[in-house]
């Protein structure tokens, strides 16, 4: 049987998974400029990244971590 502190555990990752869909979401919808550094990592974003990808705002190495870890917990 699951113990209380499994079951807040359980809780506070459903909440922030809704809460970063919730954020993705919106960030889709809004047309902005691209950062010039990973909201992440604060690496550089190369300019090519930010020509291709309009309002981009991590580098490639945070956003595949970000892609394969919602993959995971698809």
């Amino acid at each position: 049987m699951a113990n209380l502190a499994d079951l807040a555990n359980d809780l506070v990752e459903e909440r922030m998974e809704r809460a970063l869909a919730t954020r993705d979401a919106l960030k889709a919808e809004m047309v902005c400029h691209s950062f010039l550094y990973c909201e992440t990592c604060d690496a550089p974003i190369p300019l090519a990244r930010r020509i291709a990808l309009e309002g981009c705002t991590q580098c490639v190495s945070c956003q595949n971590y970000d892609e394969v870890r919602r993959a995971h917990n698809a």
